[in-house]
């Protein structure tokens, strides 16, 4: 039976991907957008334009809703303050907004970072936001999921990471001792869509089925079989990664823009321990990491975000 979802993040990687797949199992969405004109969503979808700040917007796009489903946030900011101005506050305001209008059913992706508060403050935000939806569990059945890190066609955040492994030296900023889950971005929307049609509750950690998680030599393995070349990792060591970080931030502030890399996030790539935990969400057909760096990085290279691979010998003798 078709729901009414009402959808914050609808234009971002991860909000995109499960607009598709919504709409594609026939659910009325209506989605939160800062400017319509400039939303490129696709028709048939309702657009209600505001944010997280302003109540009137929040209250339209909740109103005769089924279930919310939460995805906007910030994975980067200047301040402190930002960072929870948008992940604690606009979690509670969405919350409030579901709660005043009846809605029955919230689903909020957070992250696996929440599980380590102590090490970013992305992470602390996070986990704030989390806490704060738990005082609305007598008014809505919520349920929290903490993806890992996502990939995917059309995701710059993990660009970087992708092009490394594309190398034949790859550069890792990270530690060989390192486990993490991962999950590509369709199996994310397949599992954000089945959770607004649940019941379940509770917090969720999620994975691509390799429930003991990966680490960057398979990784590098895999990339190299898919590459057809040998690529070595080479492991950066954190102090490194750390000064860069802080070169970066401070050019960063003086623009009065966002870091792209920030001694947080150092933090949190140099964890030696990001694998999900607890009870699964199972993935009928989960995407290996081999599909998907294949299938991402071949979009990178028509994309242009990557230079298109040079063949070898070893390619001739395949196509001939």
């Amino acid at each position: 039976m078709p729901l009414k979802i009402a959808l914050t993040g609808a234009t971002g990687f991860v909000g995109r991907a499960v607009v598709s797949a919504l709409m594609a199992k026939s659910h009325q969405v209506s989605a939160l957008v800062r400017d319509s004109s400039r939303a490129d969503l696709p028709a048939g979808l309702q657009q209600v334009q505001g944010d997280l700040q302003n109540g009137v917007a929040l209250d339209g796009l909740t109103k005769g809703a089924d279930v919310v489903i939460h995805i906007a946030g910030v994975i980067g900011a200047i301040s402190r303050s930002d960072f929870f101005a948008a992940n604690e506050q606009g979690s509670r305001a969405i919350a409030e907004a579901a709660a005043r209008n009846g809605v029955k059913r919230f689903v909020h992706i957070s992250s696996l970072a929440a599980r380590e508060p102590q090490l970013s403050i992305y992470g602390a935000s996070k986990r704030a936001g989390e806490v704060l939806l738990e005082s609305f569990t007598g008014k809505m059945s919520i349920v929290i999921l903490r993806p890992p890190a996502v990939y995917g066609p059309g995701d710059r955040g993990t660009l970087p990471l992708l092009r490394a492994l594309t190398h034949s030296f790859a550069v890792i900023p990270g530690s060989g001792k390192m486990r993490f889950s991962l999950i590509y971005v369709d199996d994310l929307a397949e599992i954000i869509v089945e959770a607004a049609e649940a019941r379940r509750t509770g917090v969720v950690e999620l994975d691509d089925g390799q429930r003991q998680g990966h680490d960057w030599r398979e990784l590098t393995g895999v990339a190299s079989a898919c590459e057809q070349k040998n690529i070595t990792p080479i492991f950066l060591p954190k102090f490194i990664a750390m000064s860069v970080a802080s070169i970066v931030e401070a050019v960063a502030k003086a623009r009065g823009k966002p870091p792209e890399v920030s001694r947080d996030k150092i933090h949190q790539l140099y964890h030696e321990d990001w694998v999900a935990r607890g009870a699964e969400w199972p993935l009928k057909d989960p995407t290996d990491f081999a599909k998907g760096f294949k299938t991402t990085v071949e979009w990178y290279r028509q994309a242009r975000w990557l230079p298109q691979r040079r063949s070898t010998a070893h390619d001739q003798k395949i196509v001939t």
